[in-house]
Protein backbone atom coordinates (compact mmCIF):
# COMPACT_ATOMS: atom_id res chain seq x y z
CA UNK A 1 0.00 0.00 0.00
CA UNK A 2 1.02 3.37 -0.33
CA UNK A 3 2.67 5.03 2.54
CA UNK A 4 0.46 8.62 2.15
CA UNK A 5 3.20 10.64 4.42
CA UNK A 6 6.41 9.26 2.55
CA UNK A 7 4.86 10.14 -0.68
CA UNK A 8 3.39 13.51 0.39
CA UNK A 9 6.90 14.88 1.89
CA UNK A 10 8.82 13.03 -1.46
CA UNK A 11 6.73 15.31 -3.49
CA UNK A 12 6.13 18.51 -2.14
CA UNK A 13 9.97 18.87 -1.96
CA UNK A 14 10.54 17.59 -5.61
CA UNK A 15 8.24 20.61 -6.69
CA UNK A 16 9.92 23.16 -4.64
CA UNK A 17 12.74 22.63 -6.89
CA UNK A 18 10.61 23.71 -9.70
CA UNK A 19 11.13 27.39 -10.04
CA UNK A 20 7.92 27.62 -11.81
CA UNK A 21 5.80 25.74 -8.97
CA UNK A 22 7.63 26.99 -6.22
CA UNK A 23 5.97 30.71 -7.05
CA UNK A 24 2.52 29.42 -6.95
CA UNK A 25 0.77 28.60 -4.02
CA UNK A 26 -0.01 24.58 -2.95
CA UNK A 27 -3.48 23.43 -2.30
CA UNK A 28 -2.53 19.88 0.33
CA UNK A 29 -5.89 17.64 -0.19
CA UNK A 30 -5.66 14.04 1.57
CA UNK A 31 -8.76 12.28 3.47
CA UNK A 32 -6.44 11.54 6.11
CA UNK A 33 -5.15 14.54 8.32
CA UNK A 34 -1.49 13.23 9.09
CA UNK A 35 -0.37 13.42 5.15
CA UNK A 36 -1.70 16.98 5.45
CA UNK A 37 0.56 17.78 8.01
CA UNK A 38 3.25 16.08 6.33
CA UNK A 39 2.75 18.32 3.33
CA UNK A 40 2.26 21.35 5.20
CA UNK A 41 5.62 20.47 7.54
CA UNK A 42 6.97 20.48 3.69
CA UNK A 43 5.69 23.41 2.17
CA UNK A 44 6.89 26.79 1.30
CA UNK A 45 5.02 29.57 1.76
CA UNK A 46 1.42 30.24 2.31
CA UNK A 47 -0.38 26.99 1.35
CA UNK A 48 -4.16 25.86 1.14
CA UNK A 49 -5.81 22.84 3.20
CA UNK A 50 -8.54 20.98 1.38
CA UNK A 51 -10.41 20.62 3.79
CA UNK A 52 -11.69 20.47 7.13
CA UNK A 53 -15.65 20.35 8.68
CA UNK A 54 -17.60 20.17 11.64
CA UNK A 55 -18.53 16.22 10.53
CA UNK A 56 -16.31 14.86 13.41
CA UNK A 57 -17.36 17.12 16.16
CA UNK A 58 -16.20 20.75 17.51
CA UNK A 59 -13.20 19.20 19.48
CA UNK A 60 -11.95 17.51 16.06
CA UNK A 61 -12.57 20.59 13.94
CA UNK A 62 -10.61 23.08 16.45
CA UNK A 63 -7.35 20.96 16.89
CA UNK A 64 -7.22 20.46 13.59
CA UNK A 65 -8.02 24.56 12.57
CA UNK A 66 -5.62 25.35 15.17
CA UNK A 67 -2.61 23.01 13.87
CA UNK A 68 -3.06 24.74 9.71
CA UNK A 69 -3.29 27.69 11.79
CA UNK A 70 0.41 27.38 13.02
CA UNK A 71 1.83 26.21 9.88
CA UNK A 72 0.41 29.51 8.23
CA UNK A 73 -1.89 28.20 6.03
CA UNK A 74 -5.78 28.92 4.48
CA UNK A 75 -8.32 26.21 5.13
CA UNK A 76 -11.18 25.08 2.78
CA UNK A 77 -14.35 24.66 5.47
CA UNK A 78 -17.10 22.51 3.98
CA UNK A 79 -20.92 22.59 4.85
CA UNK A 80 -20.53 19.80 7.02
CA UNK A 81 -21.58 18.90 10.40
CA UNK A 82 -22.38 16.38 13.31
CA UNK A 83 -25.14 15.65 11.37
CA UNK A 84 -24.58 15.38 7.45
CA UNK A 85 -24.17 17.58 4.93
CA UNK A 86 -26.11 21.05 4.38
CA UNK A 87 -28.18 20.89 1.57
CA UNK A 88 -30.79 23.60 1.74
CA UNK A 89 -29.84 27.27 2.14
CA UNK A 90 -30.89 27.27 5.88
CA UNK A 91 -28.21 24.36 6.78
CA UNK A 92 -25.85 26.28 4.93
CA UNK A 93 -25.78 29.54 6.68
CA UNK A 94 -26.04 27.76 9.99
CA UNK A 95 -22.89 25.80 9.27
CA UNK A 96 -20.78 27.89 7.99
CA UNK A 97 -21.74 31.05 10.64
CA UNK A 98 -20.81 28.01 13.39
CA UNK A 99 -18.02 27.49 11.89
CA UNK A 100 -16.78 31.12 11.17
CA UNK A 101 -17.25 31.74 14.56
CA UNK A 102 -15.14 28.94 16.26
CA UNK A 103 -12.46 30.03 13.54
CA UNK A 104 -12.24 33.32 14.20
CA UNK A 105 -13.15 34.17 18.03
CA UNK A 106 -11.96 30.34 19.17
CA UNK A 107 -8.76 29.56 17.03
CA UNK A 108 -7.65 32.81 16.21
CA UNK A 109 -7.90 32.80 12.16
CA UNK A 110 -8.08 35.78 9.87
CA UNK A 111 -11.01 35.56 7.98
CA UNK A 112 -9.16 36.25 5.49
CA UNK A 113 -7.59 32.22 5.66
CA UNK A 114 -10.54 31.45 5.61
CA UNK A 115 -12.50 29.42 1.89
CA UNK A 116 -15.90 27.82 2.17
CA UNK A 117 -17.56 25.70 0.66
CA UNK A 118 -20.63 25.48 0.66
CA UNK A 119 -21.41 22.65 -1.46
CA UNK A 120 -22.44 22.31 -5.11
CA UNK A 121 -24.99 20.02 -5.24
CA UNK A 122 -26.35 18.41 -8.45
CA UNK A 123 -29.36 19.70 -10.34
CA UNK A 124 -31.56 18.34 -13.08
CA UNK A 125 -31.87 14.56 -11.84
CA UNK A 126 -35.55 14.72 -12.14
CA UNK A 127 -36.02 15.08 -8.03
CA UNK A 128 -37.79 17.88 -7.39
CA UNK A 129 -35.87 18.28 -3.90
CA UNK A 130 -33.11 18.76 -6.06
CA UNK A 131 -34.57 21.45 -7.85
CA UNK A 132 -33.12 24.15 -5.66
CA UNK A 133 -30.06 22.89 -5.29
CA UNK A 134 -28.07 25.66 -7.67
CA UNK A 135 -30.31 28.62 -5.87
CA UNK A 136 -29.20 27.71 -2.22
CA UNK A 137 -25.48 27.83 -3.34
CA UNK A 138 -25.75 31.33 -5.17
CA UNK A 139 -28.08 32.73 -1.95
CA UNK A 140 -25.62 31.13 0.82
CA UNK A 141 -22.32 32.84 -1.33
CA UNK A 142 -24.45 36.19 -0.77
CA UNK A 143 -24.92 35.38 2.69
CA UNK A 144 -21.50 34.53 3.36
CA UNK A 145 -20.16 37.94 1.37
CA UNK A 146 -22.48 39.76 3.74
CA UNK A 147 -22.62 38.21 7.29
CA UNK A 148 -19.15 37.02 7.43
CA UNK A 149 -16.69 39.48 6.57
CA UNK A 150 -13.69 39.02 5.04
CA UNK A 151 -14.26 35.00 4.09
CA UNK A 152 -13.94 33.61 0.52
CA UNK A 153 -16.21 31.15 -0.92
CA UNK A 154 -15.28 28.55 -3.30
CA UNK A 155 -17.30 25.29 -5.27
CA UNK A 156 -16.58 22.29 -7.49
CA UNK A 157 -18.86 23.31 -9.95
CA UNK A 158 -18.56 20.33 -12.64
CA UNK A 159 -20.87 19.09 -9.38
CA UNK A 160 -23.81 20.74 -10.56
CA UNK A 161 -24.19 18.86 -13.94
CA UNK A 162 -23.57 15.30 -13.14
CA UNK A 163 -27.10 14.62 -14.22
CA UNK A 164 -25.68 15.29 -18.00
CA UNK A 165 -23.10 13.04 -18.10
CA UNK A 166 -22.11 12.31 -21.54
CA UNK A 167 -23.05 15.47 -22.64
CA UNK A 168 -20.21 17.85 -22.34
CA UNK A 169 -21.32 20.88 -25.17
CA UNK A 170 -24.36 20.96 -22.32
CA UNK A 171 -22.64 20.53 -19.07
CA UNK A 172 -20.11 23.30 -19.99
CA UNK A 173 -22.95 25.89 -20.86
CA UNK A 174 -24.68 25.35 -17.65
CA UNK A 175 -20.99 25.69 -15.43
CA UNK A 176 -21.24 28.41 -17.71
CA UNK A 177 -24.88 30.21 -16.71
CA UNK A 178 -24.40 29.32 -13.12
CA UNK A 179 -20.99 30.79 -12.31
CA UNK A 180 -22.03 34.18 -14.04
CA UNK A 181 -25.26 34.47 -11.50
CA UNK A 182 -22.22 32.90 -8.60
CA UNK A 183 -19.66 35.57 -9.12
CA UNK A 184 -22.55 38.36 -9.44
CA UNK A 185 -22.97 38.08 -5.86
CA UNK A 186 -19.62 37.18 -4.72
CA UNK A 187 -18.21 33.91 -5.53
CA UNK A 188 -14.37 34.36 -5.55
CA UNK A 189 -13.07 30.97 -7.35
CA UNK A 190 -14.32 27.80 -8.54
CA UNK A 191 -12.97 24.41 -9.65
CA UNK A 192 -14.01 24.01 -13.23
CA UNK A 193 -12.26 23.35 -16.26
CA UNK A 194 -11.25 26.59 -17.66
CA UNK A 195 -10.17 26.03 -20.57
CA UNK A 196 -13.50 24.00 -21.48
CA UNK A 197 -15.30 27.13 -20.34
CA UNK A 198 -17.04 28.76 -23.11
CA UNK A 199 -17.92 32.53 -22.45
CA UNK A 200 -21.34 33.32 -21.97
CA UNK A 201 -22.00 35.38 -25.01
CA UNK A 202 -20.91 32.18 -26.77
CA UNK A 203 -23.69 30.42 -25.61
CA UNK A 204 -26.87 29.77 -27.82
CA UNK A 205 -29.57 31.81 -27.19
CA UNK A 206 -31.48 28.54 -26.93
CA UNK A 207 -29.58 26.32 -24.89
CA UNK A 208 -28.78 29.79 -22.59
CA UNK A 209 -32.53 30.14 -21.63
CA UNK A 210 -32.60 26.66 -20.89
CA UNK A 211 -29.47 26.62 -18.77
CA UNK A 212 -31.13 29.69 -16.82
CA UNK A 213 -34.13 27.57 -16.03
CA UNK A 214 -32.72 24.72 -14.99
CA UNK A 215 -30.46 26.79 -12.60
CA UNK A 216 -33.17 29.13 -11.07
CA UNK A 217 -35.60 25.67 -11.25
CA UNK A 218 -38.33 27.51 -13.44
CA UNK A 219 -40.33 25.15 -15.64
CA UNK A 220 -38.61 21.98 -13.34
CA UNK A 221 -40.79 19.50 -14.52
CA UNK A 222 -39.69 19.75 -18.85
CA UNK A 223 -36.29 21.68 -18.43
CA UNK A 224 -34.37 18.65 -18.01
CA UNK A 225 -35.89 16.52 -20.91
CA UNK A 226 -35.67 19.80 -22.70
CA UNK A 227 -31.75 20.20 -22.37
CA UNK A 228 -31.60 16.15 -23.27
CA UNK A 229 -33.11 16.87 -26.36
CA UNK A 230 -30.81 19.61 -27.05
CA UNK A 231 -27.85 17.82 -26.39
CA UNK A 232 -29.55 15.24 -28.39
CA UNK A 233 -29.58 17.31 -31.73
CA UNK A 234 -25.97 18.76 -30.52
CA UNK A 235 -24.50 15.43 -30.76
CA UNK A 236 -26.41 14.77 -34.27
CA UNK A 237 -24.24 18.30 -35.38
CA UNK A 238 -21.46 16.82 -33.97
CA UNK A 239 -21.64 13.51 -36.17
CA UNK A 240 -21.82 15.57 -38.75
CA UNK A 241 -19.53 16.90 -38.88
CA UNK A 242 -17.37 14.67 -38.09
CA UNK A 243 -18.15 13.31 -41.33
CA UNK A 244 -17.23 16.42 -42.86
CA UNK A 245 -14.00 15.87 -41.30
CA UNK A 246 -13.31 12.74 -42.89
CA UNK A 247 -14.13 13.94 -46.41
CA UNK A 248 -11.96 17.16 -45.61
CA UNK A 249 -8.90 14.47 -44.95
CA UNK A 250 -9.14 12.88 -48.19
CA UNK A 251 -8.46 15.47 -50.03
CA UNK A 252 -5.27 16.77 -51.84
CA UNK A 253 -2.83 18.65 -49.66
CA UNK A 254 -3.44 21.85 -51.93
CA UNK A 255 -7.38 21.26 -51.77
CA UNK A 256 -6.73 20.83 -47.70
CA UNK A 257 -4.54 24.16 -47.43
CA UNK A 258 -6.27 26.24 -49.84
CA UNK A 259 -9.52 25.00 -47.72
CA UNK A 260 -7.62 25.93 -44.22
CA UNK A 261 -6.75 29.02 -45.16
CA UNK A 262 -9.81 30.75 -46.83
CA UNK A 263 -11.75 29.52 -43.99
CA UNK A 264 -9.26 30.62 -41.26
CA UNK A 265 -8.75 26.79 -39.79
CA UNK A 266 -5.31 27.59 -38.58
CA UNK A 267 -4.61 24.46 -36.39
CA UNK A 268 -4.75 22.53 -40.06
CA UNK A 269 -2.91 24.78 -41.35
CA UNK A 270 0.91 23.90 -39.18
Amino acid sequence: MLDGVKAMTHFVNLIACEPDVSKVPLCIDSSDFQVIEAGLQCTQGKGIVNSISLKEGEEDFVEKAALIRRYGAAVVVMAFDETGQADTFERKIEICRRSYDILVHRVGFCPADIIFDPNVLTIGTGLEEHSNYGIYFIQTVEWIKKNLPGALVSGGISNLSFSFRGSNSIRQAIHSVFLYYACQVGLDMGIVHAGNLPLLKDVESNLRQLCDDLVWNRDSETVTEKLLLYAKKVKTSNDKKEDADILWQEKSLEDRLKDAIVNGLLPNVY
